[in-house]
């Protein structure tokens, strides 16, 4: 059993539309709950903003991580970027996603962090249910990836990142066919691609009770795996719960059961990050800072076991 080498930290999920000001997401996630790894969302600072707003954001943003102490270590796309991108079936809309994602790249370079990600891309109903089509889409969204890469290398990060999901459409979502997408991807890649895996991801129609045991995915890809979202899940994957005493009874995510099977099965340097998103609801909404520091203390007290 090797010994881990863990980086624990938060996607900022959690801020979106909530604390849009860099001075509130900074503060909490390096103040109230104490963590120095983020994983910043596209969300938060959208490529598609103007240049000059988005360098004077990125100079605001490491003027407040240096505050605090909080490193900017990734990014990631988000809710609100959770469409076709790459795999969309108009060509212009593809073109378009390539140079949204370099310049994602840029911002993602110019805030200091190693990696940039997203779900692999997504597809239209009509190009899935036609077999033909599918296989096109999935090589130009591939080609789009090499593409993307080729300029990420260029500019210094480290790999990309994709994240394996829950259906056919969004790719991914079986052990199986992770594997297969993973293996595609890095052939002739210009840089490494990596996985973010998900604990509450996997296809429930699947008849292999292996793609919906987070466990089980975390047994598959120790190499591929540089990131891990961190949630509280139910064992039939219709929750998207902080790590509460609450939903902690309920869930199925252990903290001890994670790092036992990733130091089982010998996994390198991996950044642990809590992906929780909260609805805008009472009392949830007005609660949030103290559902994450419940959650953090949760997870740091094993960390530190």
């Amino acid at each position: 059993m090797s010994k881990l080498d863990i980086a624990f930290g938060i996607n900022t999920g959690f801020a979106v539309n909530r604390y849009a000001e860099p001075e509130q997401w900074v503060r909490i996630v390096g103040g109230d709950l104490g963590l120095d790894t983020v994983q910043l969302t596209a969300d938060m600072l959208n490529p598609d903003l103007p240049g000059a707003y988005r360098a004077g954001q990125i100079a605001r943003i490491d003027k407040l991580c240096q505050k605090y102490n909080v490193r900017v270590t990734s990014t990631f796309t988000g809710a609100f970027t959770r469409v076709n991108h790459l795999a969309h079936p108009d060509e212009e809309v593809r073109r378009h996603w390539v140079g949204w994602f370099k310049r994602f790249v840029d911002q993602t370079a110019d805030l200091g962090a190693k990696a940039m990600g997203s779900h692999f891309g997504i597809f239209t109903t009509c190009d899935n249910g036609d077999q033909k089509i599918r296989a096109l889409r999935r090589r130009q969204n591939i080609e789009g990836w090499h593409e993307i890469g080729a300029y990420a290398k260029e500019r210094g990060l480290e790999y990309l990142s994709w994240e394996p999901m829950s259906i056919g459409r969004e790719q991914g979502e079986t052990i199986a066919e992770a594997r297969c997408l993973q293996d595609d991807v890095n052939s002739g890649a210009p840089i490494p691609f990596m996985m973010c895996l998900d604990v509450d991801h996997g296809d429930l129609s699947s008849s292999n009770p292996d793609d919906t045991d987070p466990y089980a995915w975390l047994r598959a890809f120790p190499a591929d795996t540089a990131q891990i979202h961190l949630k509280q899940s139910s064992v039939d994957k219709r929750a998207h719960w902080p790590f509460t005493r609450e939903f902690n009874e309920r869930g199925r995510i252990r903290p001890e059961k994670v790092l036992g099977e990733m130091a089982s099965a010998g996994y390198g340097k991996t950044e642990l990050l809590l992906e929780l998103s909260f609805r805008e609801r009472e009392p949830a909404d007005s609660t949030v800072v103290e559902q994450l520091k419940e959650s953090v203390a949760y997870w740091r007290k094993h960390l530190s076991a």
